[in-house]
């Protein structure tokens, strides 16, 4: 179940209800698998808790055939209706390796409001927050308003196919 919700906050409870397991279990499991280096967990980022939603987290595998061996898919990209998730996958897990190669110290965040306005990447480094949209689609992304309005001395970046090796190299 896990392994079909990247990018997207995961519900311990919903977790628990679906695979008839309590939820100390779940936990258990996830933090195991956190401990092998499987799935990283991301936290979202707030500081304004009425609007902000922090009490889920988000998880991404570090390896993205482990992630399409454990759902049996190894079909062409152009097949895919996961795109967008391996896609998100893959540039976070590599901007955390260029993060470690760095040396780049950082506080590592997802936002989203209860609006459902969202952000997949949010940096807090050196006092200042830098904030990263992935989209693989060539739809027009935005940072949403929320963001800039809330928090208007944040770098921001759109993550796309045309611009991603800058972000990672």
């Amino acid at each position: 179940m896990l392994a079909f919700q990247i990018g997207n906050e995961v519900s311990l409870n919903k977790l628990s209800n679906k695979l008839d397991m309590a939820k100390q279990s779940i936990e258990r499991y996830l933090d195991l698998l956190e401990k092998t280096f499987i799935i990283i967990k991301v936290r979202g980022f707030s500081r304004n808790l009425r609007n902000e939603v922090t009490k889920t987290a988000r998880y991404y595998f570090y390896d993205n055939g482990v992630r399409n061996a454990l759902i049996n898919n190894f079909n062409d990209l152009s097949s895919r209706n996961d795109l967008g998730m391996l896609w998100e996958n893959f540039l976070f897990i590599e901007r955390l390796k260029k993060q470690e190669y760095r040396r780049i110290f950082s506080n590592n965040y997802f936002w989203r409001t209860y609006d459902k306005k969202e952000i997949d990447l949010i940096e807090e480094r050196e006092g200042k927050l830098h904030a990263h949209e992935f989209k693989y689609s060539d739809r027009k992304a935005r940072i949403p308003k929320a963001w800039k309005l809330a928090y208007p001395d944040s770098e921001t970046k759109i993550v796309s196919r045309d611009n991603y090796l800058e972000f990672l190299v």
